[in-house]
């Protein structure tokens, strides 16, 4: 067991650091109660705050989010953002309600998605811009200052948790679809197909622009490049996958090894 980068900051500043295993029990909600807080702050916390503690400190609860409110409420807003080829996202400073990420809004920052930005490379800028952010939230919320925006409903999109079967790849999407779920899916559930009856994981792939060469999922060697046609005419250029239980390999290596043959096809659709 390891202290989390949160627990080993607080204890080298000497802080009070408490690791409740449910938060809602009584006895921490007793704890927090009599801490008296004017504000709290949550950041990427895994469990739901009851209504006990969301109604203790005189000023609610302030959370970081990563995406421009209303968009992208849930579990999933950096990987979702990416998969679904925004360009441009952020943070969002809340106050906590009982809803899913539906709490007033008290402020915002945003910043454009790189094209070939990973979602883990997206998360680590975020959590600099979002540690920014909230301090000069609780900074004007000390000097009065601070204006809370309700979301509007209608403009809601949700990123809910990632599970294993998001990564598999429907051959018959365009490939910049394809390509936007390789960089927001990794490092897990990570883009996957099948391959000659085996799971094959693709970790970096681009569309091929101005190529198209037969049915969706099928396999093309082209100018020593490994490409797929996808959907709505178009075509992904692999350049890292790895097959089950082998090494993550660049394509050019995959194709020398695996012997392709011209009637390949990536995935079960056939048509």
């Amino acid at each position: 067991m390891q202290f989390s980068p949160v627990k080993e900051a607080g204890l080298r500043h000497s802080l009070f650091v408490r690791q409740p295993e449910r938060i809602r029990r009584p006895e921490q909600v007793a704890e927090l109660a009599a801490i008296g807080a004017d504000v709290m702050v949550v950041v990427g916390y895994g469990q739901i705050i009851p209504q006990s503690i969301i109604d203790l400190p005189k000023h609610g609860i302030v959370n970081v989010h990563g995406s421009l409110l209303p968009k992208y409420r849930g579990a999933a807003p950096v990987q979702w953002a990416i998969a679904s080829g925004e360009s441009v996202t952020g943070v969002t400073t809340m106050l906590i309600n009982a809803g899913l990420d539906t709490g007033d809004m008290l402020g915002k920052a945003e910043t454009r998605i790189g094209p070939e930005e990973t979602a883990p490379e997206l998360a680590a800028r975020l959590a600099l811009l979002g540690a920014d952010l909230l301090a000069k939230t609780l900074h004007d919320m000390s000097g009065g200052r601070c204006v809370r925006e309700p979301q509007n409903d209608a403009d809601a999109t949700y990123a809910p948790i990632l599970k294993k079967d998001d990564g598999r790849i429907d051959w018959k999407w365009p490939a910049e679809k394809i390509a936007n779920r390789c960089r927001g899916f990794v490092p897990w559930p990570g883009v996957w197909t099948t391959f000659r009856g085996q799971m094959l994981h693709i970790w970096k792939a681009n569309p091929a622009y101005h190529i198209s060469l037969g049915i969706s999922g099928s396999v093309h060697p082209v100018d020593r490049k490994l490409v797929v046609s996808c959907g709505e005419g178009t075509a992904l250029e692999i350049e890292e996958l790895q097959l089950e239980g082998r090494k993550r390999v660049s394509a050019d290596a995959f194709r020398n090894g695996q012997r392709l043959t011209t009637t390949e096809m990536l995935g079960e659709n056939k048509n």
